[in-house]
Order: structure tokens, then sequence, then C-alpha cells
């Protein structure tokens, strides 16, 4: 290894901090100055603004932490591999965690922020859980990270810095032939689901309910059940429509609530962690997959909920993506009443529509390749762990494979 090189385990160079979301019951812990991060707040590289503020009672009332400005966040749920910059303070959620070096003159802030950049797809692959992704915190202390001299490391930033400058033009050229990321993410969505290979399995959903796969689709309460809007309240129990589903998540922090007596009162609509939502009216096909901690979260009657019920089966990642393909999309307008976009396609039509999968096994790749496009993450760096040779990092900078 070069001299003046170390590997150190992350957990050595740097602090580990974690966050927590203030109760939702209490609506003054929203009305602060303080920046609160989500893994939906982490667009750019840097976070400069959050969808949410709180208060310093929240802060103190709850598990999160504020992170000074200028530090690193990574996603260690739901959004792993994502990596930002803090432009002020910031409090974070469960669902990140702050990254501090403990010694400035031993470890740059930017250079961690590139070399963490470097392994997303380490933190991708580690991650477990049947229906959100996340890794722990022994992992991520555990980490080996290559630790140059200051001097060297700062060398290294100003090649990155650099090298990235000019991949962001050319990205935001490409951008406006091909709409850059999104048109590769929907034409690789299109092949995997129209070129399926030897292995593939074709049920309906009714098919796929009675042979215990799946729980039987439901929606929201409809009639004289259905919640008034005079029964909306500040907070409460999350009460979703086809509008809070954003980016494949669930938006249970900007949507309508109602009270959980009410909640508990209704009759179906209950959808829980890891439930796959499609939109059947209104604007049809749109979906998501609910992340939440509450133990449920209420449906209105726009909204199916698709359940698996049979793990070893069906992936509920995979079914979100099938879900987006062109061909099913085409098979749930075909299916609405008047055939449009703005039609209603109920359950018992929804149970006739066809779902295609291969095994297990292979959901899982599917899933994890569309979710590095869905993503659109940073182009991968590779810092050398072992460097032979200290020009080591400029020549993976200036390597074409960058250039992706």
């Amino acid at each position: 290894m070069n001299r003046g090189w170390q590997i150190r385990n992350l957990g050595d160079v740097c602090e580990v901090v974690g966050g927590g979301t203030p109760s939702k019951d209490n609506l003054a812990y929203y009305s602060g100055k303080i920046l609160w991060a989500t893994v939906r707040d982490m667009r750019q590289e840097f976070i400069t603004e959050t969808e949410c503020r709180i208060t310093k009672d929240a802060v103190q009332s709850s598990a999160t932490n504020i992170i000074p400005s200028g530090n690193v966040v990574i996603a260690t749920r739901v959004g792993l591999g994502k990596v930002c910059l803090l432009g002020q303070d910031t409090a974070i959620n469960q669902d990140l965690r702050g990254i501090i070096p403990r010694n400035s003159k031993t470890l740059s802030v930017r250079f961690l922020f590139w070399w963490l950049k470097s392994i997303a797809d380490v933190i991708v692959a580690e991650g477990t859980g049947a229906t959100v992704q996340g890794v722990k915190l022994p992992f991520v202390k555990s980490l080996p990270i290559p630790v140059p001299p200051l001097a060297e490391q700062q060398r290294i930033v100003d090649i990155l810095d650099e090298a990235f400058e000019g991949i962001a033009t050319a990205q935001a050229n490409a951008e406006k032939n091909l709409n850059n990321a999104r048109a590769l993410f929907e034409s690789h969505l299109q092949s995997v689901f129209t070129q399926r290979t030897k292995g593939w399995v074709e049920k309906s959903v009714s098919e796929l309910v009675s042979e215990g796969i799946l729980v039987k689709p439901f929606d929201g309460n409809h009639g004289e059940i259905h919640p008034k809007k005079s029964e909306y309240t500040e907070s409460g129990v999350p009460f979703v429509m086809a509008r809070d589903l954003r980016d494949g998540l669930v938006d249970t922090e900007n949507c309508i609530f109602i009270s959980r007596k009410l909640a508990d009162s209704l009759r179906v609509g209950f959808a829980k962690n890891g439930d796959v939502l499609i939109s059947h009216k209104g604007t049809i096909g749109r979906s998501a997959i609910v992340s939440t901690e509450d133990d449920y979260i209420m449906l209105t009657p726009q909204l199916t909920s698709y359940r698996v019920k049979d793990p070893s089966k069906l992936l509920n990642r995979f079914i979100r993506y099938y879900f987006m393909s062109p061909n099913f999309q085409r098979e749930m307008i075909a299916g609405a009443a008047d055939g449009s976009t703005r039609a209603y396609i109920g359950i018992t039509k929804q149970l006739t529509l066809r779902f295609r999968f291969p095994s297990l096994l292979e959901q899982k790749r599917i899933a994890a390749e569309l979710d590095v496009l869905d993503r659109n993450p940073t182009p991968r760096i590779n810092l050398p762990a072992e460097a032979g040779h200290a020009r080591g990092a400029e020549k993976i900078a200036a390597a074409p494979s960058l250039r992706r």
C-alpha cells in the first residue's frame, strides 16, 4: 500500500449518528425553523431545504439529531445508496445516518462524500428486509475506508470534482436529447417485461389469490362510511389518495389525515408496511410501496392495495415495477369503464388482469437492476483500497467507465 495510506473502519474515523421522527400527533413540533430531512429530501448533492421543519422541543423529545452543516448524510433504509452533503444544520429521521469525521485533520468531508458515493452498490447489496431494504449500524461502522494523507485526499477530491463537473454537463446535454435516465429506465423496464426468458409464469390476479400467493386486493371505504371532508384532521392516521403516490413512495406526511378513532371504525382500506398500492380511479396506474412505522394507513377508494401472502413466490418491489410496465398499464386502461385514464377499474375487473413473473431469485435481480436505474445515481467511482501507486485515484477518476 502507498506510503501514508491506511485502511480504517468507518466507525473508527467517523461518528455515525442516527435520527428519529418527532410525534406526528403534536403539530406544534412541525412549526419550527430547524430543517428535518428524510430520504425524499435527498434529491441533489446538497440538502439546502427540506419538506418539513421542526422545533427545538421536537428535537429534545425525539430520537432525531441535528447534523452540523457541511457534513455527510447517507440513507440506510428505503433509499439505500443515496449520499448527500448538508448545506445547513439539519435534523434527520430514522432512515438516515449522519457520518461525521472525528478529526478534520485526518479525514476530509469531501473525500468521505466521494468515497461513500463509490461504495453505493456495496451498501445496496447488503440491504435486507422482506418489504423495506435496510442496512444495520454495525455494517456501516465496519466499512473499510482508505485514509491517505490529507493533502492526497484533497488532490483526489479536486480530480473527482473536476471530472464529475464534466459528467454533469454531459448529462445535462443528454437529458435535452433523451430525457436521459428516465428514458433509459423506461427502455429497460419495457425490455424486461417484453423479452421474457424461459421460466416465467402467467396467472390472473384471481389465481394468485386462490393459490395463496396474494391477499385479495382491496381498496378504501365507499358510500356513506367514506370519511367526509369535515372529518379530516391536522394529524392522525394518513388517509392516502392517488396524488400521494410519488416516485414509488407513499407520502404519509403531506397527505390528509383522519382520527384514529374514525379509522378504527372503518370496514376496509387498512394498508400496511410493504403493501403495493396502485391507483385505479382518476389517473389509472400510478403505483408505490407503503413504507410506514404505523400499524396501518387508510386508503381512499382511488387506490387498490396488493399484499404478498407468500414471499417465497413474489417480491413486492417486482410487483411495483410490473405495474409500471407498458403492457400492464395498457391492460389496466383497457379494462377501465370507458377505456381512458380518467375512468375506473374496480376490484372485480382487476382480478381478471394477467400477471407474469419469473422465479423469486430472478425477481430480485430484476428489481435490483431497476432500483439502480430508478434512483438515477451519480456514476460510480472506485477509490483504491490498496493503492499500489498514488496515481491510482487519478487513473480511476479519468477512466472511461466513469462516464457511463
